[in-house]
This record gives structure tokens, sequence and C-alpha cells, in this order.
């Protein structure tokens, strides 16, 4: 038996990731920027970050039900973190886990969306082997 596509749901996903995917970018970005003034990685991020306007649709925001989600709870594993790399690393899991997601959620929907989702994945993983490959 499969469960009927919600038009909500999907929408709710689809801004829930979004959102997700650019606040884990800005942490990076930010990041890099004050912390490590580091220009390249800096510069890069925001131009990933703002790619990501390709997706945004106010309409969608009507589907934004913050005070049902049922895990907008913190968990204490989201606590812990002891230094910059456990937020970098945080980060970039979020962010890729989010462009993930909304890779799989476009193709329902829109496949040059899909697409972009799937390069931004992948820059991510190249910024991120970046991050701790340069000096």
């Amino acid at each position: 038996m499969t469960k009927k596509k919600s038009p909500v749901g999907l929408e709710r996903l689809i801004d829930a990731n979004l959102n997700r995917l650019k606040e884990g970018i800005r942490v990076i970005e930010d990041i890099a920027r004050y912390v490590y003034d580091d220009a390249t990685l800096t510069h890069r991020l925001k131009s990933l970050r703002h790619q990501l306007q390709k997706a945004y649709n106010p309409d969608r925001l009507i589907y934004r039900d913050i005070e049902n989600d049922i895990q907008k709870e913190t968990i204490q594993s989201e606590l812990n973190r002891t230094s910059i790399d456990d937020l970098i690393i945080a980060n970039f899991s979020r962010a890729q886990e989010s462009s993930r997601v909304l890779e799989e959620s476009f193709k329902l929907t829109d496949a040059t969306l899909s697409e972009l989702f799937k390069s931004v994945r992948y820059e991510l993983y190249a910024l991120e082997k970046y991050y701790f490959h340069t000096s």
C-alpha cells in the first residue's frame, strides 16, 4: 500500500529544506569570512547560496507550519559542538542532506531544479574538501 502524495506536504518539505540549505551554507560562509578571512571559500559559498533563489517561491510560504512541526525541538547531539570544525562539519552535512532532499523532491515537479540541487550537492562536497585540505 502506498500513501497518497500530498501537495501541501511536498511544499512543506521543499520549504523546510530550502531554509535548512540556505542556513547551513550561511554558517559556513560566515565562518570562512569572519574567522578565516578566506575570500575564495566565502565567494564560492555566496555564489552557491544565490543560486538557490531559482527555487524560491513566496507562494510556498502558505504551507509553512512551524507551530505543528513534530521535530522542531533541539536534540542533545545538536548542542555538542566544541570547535569551529564541529560547526563546519555539522553545517556541511546539513546543507548536503538538504540539497539531496531537494534534488529528489524536485524530481516530482521540476527536473531542472532537481539538477540544480544535484550540482549544489556536488559543489558542497568539493567545498568541504577544499575547507579541510587547504592551508
